[in-house]
């Protein structure tokens, strides 16, 4: 017999006891099942559980991307359970992360409009909780299905939508452009700009994600139109819309990632963003 079969065991044997017992005895028993060695057995017994469960739905995520990937057409959305369950653990690369990050860093609390939100993820895991609505939409019908599906909070709408025709109205203090814009073409992405603005309030910030074309020029996705060629290729898109843009860099082996504030008013870091303090001091500069 095993060593967990043992413990186990010992547990169901206790239980057993405990209904056939006096109540004097059955407290006693008890306060021995609840005692620290037990404990140990039992939280022994769940670690165990808990390393089958994350191999199983490893394996399974990994099975899902083989086949949502793995053919020679791909969807125009990501399930980001796979990078959840399955290829962060196996890759250890946090980049899939930093949009949701980096962008509700910019989050004031009002509606949220996300353009192109994919299965939702970092709606609402990242934008629903410091938001008071989400109004998030994608033109894929598949992507919207999974979002509904997987991804579904209370404050969170998910729409189907065309944003060069029909893109949500209202007024938002964020509009969140993930992984996105370089699906549309230089006028499209114009077009949608002016829209955006149209749709933030006086000092609402547009913010989202994207990537550095490839040095050999082929693109990292079919259904892109065009891949930036760098931080100032981005943010001349942005600037004569805006009067504050910040646009950086984080790079990994697998990819060169550009994230983008835009805004009216003020922006994450800036000097006069009321969440952080910044100071310089020339201490340690040798004297004259």
């Amino acid at each position: 017999m095993t060593a967990d079969a043992s413990r186990a065991c010992v547990i169901d044997m206790f239980t057993r006891l405990r209904s056939h017992t006096p109540p004097l005895l059955k407290n006693a028993i008890s306060k021995l099942l609840s005692s620290t060695f037990t404990k140990s057995i039992r939280e022994s017994i769940v670690q165990q559980e808990c390393s089958m469960a994350i191999r199983w739905v490893s394996r399974a995520h990994r099975r899902l991307m083989a086949i949502q990937w793995g053919a020679a057409s791909h969807p125009e959305h990501f399930d980001h359970h796979i990078d959840l369950f399955y290829q962060w653990i196996a890759s250890r690369n946090s980049l899939w992360l930093e949009r949701g990050a980096f962008g509700s860093l910019a989050l004031r609390g009002g509606d949220v409009l996300e353009l192109a939100c994919g299965d939702g993820f970092c709606a609402r895991n990242f934008y629903s909780l410091r938001s008071n609505r989400v109004i998030a939409c994608d033109i894929d019908p598949k992507a919207i299905e999974t979002a509904r599906r997987k991804n579904s909070a209370s404050n969170v709408d998910y729409v189907l939508a065309d944003l060069r025709k029909a893109m949500p109205d209202g007024r938002f203090e964020n509009v969140v452009w993930d992984a996105a814009i370089e699906h549309f073409t230089t006028d499209e992405i114009e077009q949608i700009l002016i829209d955006i603005k149209a749709r933030l309030t006086a000092e609402g910030v547009l913010s989202g994600y994207t990537i550095v074309e490839r040095l050999d020029k082929v693109k990292s996705l079919e259904h892109h139109e065009y891949e930036f060629k760098s931080k100032e290729d981005l943010l001349r898109f942005f600037t004569p819309h805006f009067r504050n843009v910040t646009v950086f860099e984080t790079i990994y082996p697998s990819r060169h990632n550009l994230y983008f504030w835009a805004s009216n008013g003020t922006l994450p870091f800036r000097n006069d963003w009321p969440h952080a303090v910044n100071r310089s001091s020339d201490l340690g500069t040798p004297s004259h």
